[in-house]
């Protein structure tokens, strides 16, 4: 029997075994894309807004790509309330305005975004599925708690995306340029509530509501690692985890540069800074319910106005102070409003989903 015949029976049939194994591998994934759960978290959603944000970020960023950020809620952005004094303090600083340019306003639910766009033009969303961060977060309620963890897994992504960023709370008060004060070869520094009197003294009491980070190998890895530690500390928020790893080897291991900035020039309730003409920033901290804020964020806001109406030898030498804490204080902790439902239902750090 002739061979010629055979060679392209065989061609046809291996091309046909081919086609159909084609068909197969292709229909069993299909089939899987059709009935693979849908899977949400944190991360990927981040990376999935990562194009959206860095957008945002490099329109407000400076030449050497540094930003500043603040979040933003519902309760905080409504008209007269914390935002419109954050604003108003860069307005009446000094050297401040300019750097609105460079301020990203990250909302955290819808009514404050849609603020934003009325007050600002550098604003990303950053909304979480399943929690509503609209209302006021009281301190240490489970709100809270996942405002502060989502806000350090935003940074990071900051960081990773190469941009230097400072932080600042919307209740922190601008009113001189803080750039000049920040130590040049600091990885990280942060704003503090006690401050013992040395930059480098790790038994100072930081405060995450203000704090300048240069984007760099040791400042990503510490973030990945204080966002990693909420499940090694559950029930803590990120200011008393930050208390936890100052010290720890890992911090001493990749060789991060971290200083504390003295309340003289980055002051608040907790310890104000007493001369004004050092004041750099100062911030609400050590004080609970918006009431309280407002009221004593609007005297801080007067006693600027009042202290820079005076004449240059008056500043000098008149020894102004600020008149606040008046209505803040630390009895005025709301550790728990049981009328908060979603609070209520929302699940520990160390347990979220998100």
């Amino acid at each position: 029997m002739s061979p010629g015949p055979s060679i392209p029976l065989r061609r046809a049939a291996l091309f046909l075994a081919a086609i159909s194994i084609s068909c197969f591998v292709l229909y069993r994934a299909a089939d899987s894309l059709s009935f693979s759960p849908p899977i949400f978290d944190l991360s990927s959603y981040l990376d999935n807004e990562e194009p959206k944000l860095e957008d945002v970020l490099s329109k407000a960023a400076t030449r050497d790509r540094t930003v500043v950020l603040t979040t933003l809620n519902a309760a905080w952005a409504a008209p007269g309330s914390v935002i419109d004094l954050f604003f108003e303090s860069f307005r009446i600083g000094e050297e401040t305005s300019q750097i609105l340019d460079h301020l990203v306003i990250v909302a955290l639910d819808a009514k404050a975004y849609s603020r934003c766009l009325e007050l600002h033009k550098h604003c990303f969303s950053l909304v979480t599925e399943g929690v509503d961060f609209s209302r006021e977060a009281y301190f240490m309620t489970r709100s809270y708690l996942k405002m502060m963890w989502r806000r350090i897994d935003l940074l990071r992504s900051v960081l990773e995306m190469g941009y230097n960023f400072v932080f600042t709370d919307a209740d922190v008060m601008w009113f001189r340029n803080p750039f000049p004060r920040f130590y040049m070869y600091a990885d990280f520094q942060i704003a503090c509530d006690h401050y013992l009197g040395r930059s480098n003294d790790l038994h100072n009491r930081p405060n995450g509501g203000f704090n300048f980070v240069r984007s760099n190998n040791r400042t990503i890895l510490f973030y990945k690692y204080w966002y990693a530690s909420r499940l090694r500390f559950p029930g803590y928020h990120d200011q008393d985890v930050l208390n936890f790893l100052k010290a720890e080897p890992f911090v001493f291991r990749i060789g991060l540069k971290m200083r504390f900035l003295n309340t003289a020039y980055f002051g608040g309730l907790c310890e104000p800074s007493r001369d004004l003409n050092l004041v750099r920033t100062m911030h609400a901290n050590c004080c609970y319910g918006m009431e309280s804020k407002l009221h004593d964020l609007r005297i801080m806001l007067q006693d600027w106005k009042d202290f820079m109406s005076l004449p240059l030898h008056l500043k000098q030498s008149s020894g102004f102070s600020w008149k606040v804490p008046q209505n803040c204080s630390l009895d005025s902790l709301r550790r728990y409003d049981e009328s908060v439902e979603d609070d209520e239902e929302s699940d520990p750090p160390g347990e979220s989903q998100d």
